[in-house]
């Protein structure tokens, strides 16, 4: 073996001897000393005239070796390379990859790989083999600086010749594109003539047909019918020789010895039939045979209840929703912890716990019980043992508990209420309180028990048991006297001195007994020993206590609180404000009397205030009764007289109570103190009008063009005549105003309107064009003149008229949507457009789009009506009646000034809903009093409906809508 590898080793050598030769001749040029110090002198000797060596005091080159040139090298042992092995012994990895397992397949791996392949097949000419020649040897420094360099080289010719390989490479890719163009390039000529082509000459192109053959256009399934029994019968009987296998070659046994004859039993006595019945009930027998068979084995199998195999697979179901592992590591984890801390509580619960979940409750209990005998002072183990345990267990266990912790309140209120008589949990919480009796806890849950007598007796004691418990003072009070209810607050406000609830008791008590003037007293002597006891007076939990008071009937402690607590805390700059914001919130949270009394306030304040007496004013309508109101309005126009809008509400509170000499004083009052209001004017003209007092009307239209000539005046002027049936007297009113005020568009629309009334469209039209040379940006006088035209027939000059106005008015979107709708395309709204018309352009969409489109909707305009209008229409579409209602109620919310809105709710109640919904809906109309809305407005400004109420117009224009949508 060591001859072997000897040869091998000047093998290895001898091709690296040309490479290496230099390397040591230049190290021998520059000899020095060793380890590169400088040169070492030779001593003098008898033999300094002879030649020295070369290689004398010069470093080994690498991989130097001595003696191996002649031979001489070191011998090995055993123990240098190990026991001897077998060919077939395993290696030493276990998880070694098929082929590489044992000892003789590692040592021919690597034989295989030592051996290089120099076959001549495997030589050429310029590359010299195809593997290399020195790759068995030990890559140097110096290969690694010639590979570096060889590196380099190939770079540098690479980059020579780049831009030529570049040029070339892409003549031949333009030169292959031209020879073989794609299908797209080929026919892009054409694709660019189809813009030519016309809608009628696309269609009228024939539709490509199926090239394919009949039964390529209707394929057909296989179809496999099985033979009959008679065709097996017909060709039994017949001699004939078949290429088939006999049926009966298969049943050993059928075949007599005798030939000629076969064995009675499958033929049919008298017949030569088979009979395909009995075969099937051989079959059947057979088979349940080797069931049987296989089922009673010998080999441990027994017979298996299939029900009864599902219900013991039904009882495996666990019934936690976790891994098996998690389950597991969980129960190994706790077990640890237990063992590490046995005294630990939580450890033990957490046990019981994860065995409950998996379903082992015994072994739950077991763990629990276990938990209490280490953890005897811990209430929570053993409420978790009364939890597990079954009744009459889970009793021994709370007492058990109960010798062990006499004073926990937990486990006494566990101990009854795992009783079941009622006199059971009253001796239980009895015994309770004799041993603790500073619970407030178990005094509370034994008075519940209690009728009111034996109660008030318990609280008695229990007051004195829990002096600072304020729940009992309270409790004791109620079920108290009069007199004996005023002695136990005053104690309770002895024992704590520090609490609000008793002081608003106290005050509540008296309201109860009819002394409302000690009240205020209680109140404000609370705020006061709250205050020396050093009790931060907090406003919004005094305001809290007040909307209790009030929701309780205690309207004069509600007030009196209010009064006592408004003005604590707040900046004289900012009180209006914040009142304003607190009557609000008390009235969304229906506390009427508080916020009434806030206002009460605020106007005691700022009883010159406009704004809160209005906001006083719009609460008592909303909420309040007409006395109230009327009442209010008394005293807000004596402190402001200059307000109109307070006179108007006044005088029109009277006239909805049918009382309109009062209603005529108000406005008269309010002439007095408003001179020349061109508010109060109209309000006395429409009071008239509404009474069928039209010649008192019209002098007061008279007077008011006089006196305080405006635009609404004379509108107001030429409104009454048109509707009385004096046109001419319209007529000559409307142009005497249009010499005053010829930028009224109002004017222009009620003259081309008069005209068109009267057939003379020419004149309409006049009218119309004179209106919008005067007015081009009113929008209504657009499109009233291109409703003329289309009336007319001139749909291309409505068109005209239409862009006109477009152009005109760029902002307007309702010319936009008119613009849309009669050229009948669909908008495409921007997020600056305005909700109308995302509203439409949900329904010019195909059905199935309207619900995407209407997402989009909300999104853009979320809190717009007319988008809330249009969703609420498409639920109704789709008979989804409780989102349809549910989209209108938020409609009519957010704009109940929107007619069309309350129409279309209307609409909907009376085809779905009941009287009273339909009730409810008229009802809030009319409080509402909508005057906008493209159909409502239609309606209410007819000239024959002027005189209609709201209700009527909300009747009328309900039964004109139709459920196009």
């Amino acid at each position: 073996m060591k001859n072997r590898k000897t040869n091998e080793v000047g093998q290895n050598l001898t091709p690296r001897a040309s490479k290496t030769a230099p390397k040591t001749s230049a190290a021998g040029a520059g000899a020095a000393g060793v380890n590169g110090g400088p040169p070492i002198m030779p001593l003098a000797s008898p033999l300094m005239g002879k030649k020295k060596k070369p290689f004398l005091g010069m470093p080994a080159p690498l991989g130097y070796v001595p003696g191996l040139g002649r031979g001489a090298t070191g011998f090995t042992t055993r123990s240098d390379i190990g026991p001897a092995r077998d060919a077939n012994d395993p290696v030493d990895d276990r998880h070694a990859p098929p082929g590489k397992r044992t000892v003789g397949d590692q040592m021919k791996k690597n034989q295989d790989d030592d051996d290089e392949d120099l076959n001549d097949t495997n030589y050429d000419e310029f590359n010299g083999y195809a593997g290399s020649l020195f790759s068995s040897g030990p890559y140097e420094k110096d290969d690694e600086e010639a590979d570096a360099i060889y590196a380099a080289l190939d770079k540098r010719m690479d980059e020579r010749r780049k831009e030529r390989r570049e040029l070339r490479e892409k003549e031949e890719i333009e030169k292959y594109r031209m020879e073989r163009p794609k299908i797209q390039q080929q026919f892009s000529d054409l694709k660019r003539k189809l813009a030519e082509v016309s809608e009628e000459e696309w269609l009228s192109i024939p539709e490509v047909g199926d090239a394919r053959n009949k039964r390529q256009r209707n394929p057909r399934y296989e179809k496999l019918t099985p033979v009959p029994d008679s065709f097996f019968s017909k060709h039994l009987q017949t001699g004939e020789n078949h290429t088939t296998v006999d049926p009966l070659q298969g049943l050993g046994g059928l075949n007599t010895p005798y030939p000629g004859s076969m064995t009675p039993g499958l033929m049919t006595p008298g017949t030569g039939e088979l009979d395909m019945r009995k075969i099937g009930q051989a079959r059947n027998t057979l088979m349940d045979m080797r069931l049987s068979q296989v089922s009673d084995s010998v080999s441990g199998q027994t017979v298996v209840d299939p029900k009864g195999y599902l219900t013991d697979l039904n009882s495996m179901i666990p019934t936690h929703g976790g891994d098996i592992s998690d389950i597991k590591k969980a129960r190994l984890l706790l077990k640890s912890v237990r063992e590490t801390n046995p005294h630990h509580p939580p450890a033990w619960i957490a046990s019981a716990r994860l065995e409950e979940v998996t379903g082992k409750l015994q072994v739950a209990r077991n763990l629990i019980m276990k938990g209490t005998e280490m953890c005897p002072k811990s209430e929570d183990v053993w409420l978790e043992a009364a939890r597990l345990q079954p009744g009459d267990t889970a009793k021994a266990v709370v007492a058990q508990a109960v010798r062990h912790l006499p004073q926990s309140v937990r486990i006494y209120i566990r101990a009854a209420e795992l009783e079941t008589d009622v006199r059971a949990k009253k001796r239980v919480l009895r015994k309770a309180l004799e041993n603790v009796s500073k619970s407030v806890r178990l005094w509370k849950t034994a008075v519940e028990l209690e009728e009111p007598e034996d109660a008030r007796i318990m609280l008695s004691r229990a007051v004195e048991c829990c002096p600072t418990s304020v729940e009992l003072w309270l409790a004791l009070a109620r079920l108290e006297t009069y007199e004996n209810a005023r002695r136990v607050l005053n104690k309770a406000r002895e024992n704590i001195p520090t609490d609000r609830h008793i002081w608003i008791t106290a005050a509540k008590l008296e309201e109860a007994n009819g002394n409302t003037q000690m009240v205020d007293k209680i109140i404000d002597r609370a705020i006061t020993s709250l205050h020396a006891n050093g009790v931060e007076i907090n406003r919004e939990q005094w305001i809290q206590d007040a909307e209790e008071c009030d929701k309780a009937g205690s309207v004069a402690t509600c007030q009196a609180v209010i009064r006592a607590v408004i003005g604590i805390g707040i900046e004289e700059e900012d009180r209006k404000h914040t009142w304003m914001e607190d009557a609000e919130s008390c009235v969304a949270h229906g506390a009427l009397e508080c916020a009434r009394a806030i206002y009460a306030h605020a106007l005691q304040v700022f009883p010159s205030k406009k704004s809160v007496w209005l906001r006083a004013a719009y609460f008592e309508k909303n909420n309040g009764t007409r006395e109230s109101l009327e009442a209010l309005l008394q005293r807000a126009v004596a402190h402001c007289p200059k307000a109109e809008v307070l006179w108007l509400m006044g005088a029109k509170s009277k006239w909805l109570a049918e009382d309109v000499p009062a209603a005529r004083s108000i406005l008269a009052l309010a002439f007095q103190a408003n001179p020349n209001s061109e508010e109060i004017w109209l309000a006395a003209v429409k009071l008239e009008s509404e009474n069928n007092e039209y010649e008192r009307a019209r002098r007061l239209l008279a007077k008011a063009r006089s006196s305080a000539p405006t635009a609404r005046v004379f509108m107001k002027s030429v409104k009454l005549e048109w509707v009385l049936g004096n046109i001419e007297a319209a007529q000559e009113l409307c142009t005497e105003a249009l010499k005053h005020y010829e930028d009224f568009p109002k004017l222009w629309m009620m003259r081309g309107q008069i005209e068109e009334q009267c057939e003379n469209m020419d004149k309409a039209r006049e009218a119309y064009n004179q209106g919008l040379k005067k007015c081009p940006h009113s929008v209504a006088l657009w499109l009233l003149l291109s409703h003329l035209e289309e009336r007319v027939g001139q749909l291309t000059r409505a068109r005209a008229i239409l862009e006109k106005a477009r152009l005109k008015n760029p902002q307007s979107h309702f010319q936009l949507l008119s613009f849309c709708l009669i050229l009948n395309f669909t908008p495409l709204p921007d997020s600056s457009s305005k909700g109308i018309l995302w509203a439409e352009a949900v329904f010019l969409e195909a059905r199935p789009q309207r619900k995407t489109k209407s997402v989009d909707a909300l999104k853009k305009c979320e809190h717009d009506p007319h988008v809330l209008l249009a969703v609420a229409k498409l639920f109704w579409s789709e008979r989804k009646i409780t989102k349809a209602r549910e989209w209108f109620l938020k409609t009519v919310k957010i704009e109940p000034d929107l007619g069309d809105a309350w129409a279309l709710f209307y609409k909907f109640e009376l085809q779905h809903g009941t009287e009273e919904q339909q009730e409810e809906v008229r009802k809030r109309c009319e409080n509402a009093e909508p005057r906008h809305g493209e159909l409502w407005c239609a309606e209410s400004k007819h000239v024959l409906n002027w005189q209609k109420k709201t209700g009527e117009i909300l009747a009328l224009v309900a039964s004109k809508i139709k459920n196009t949508f």
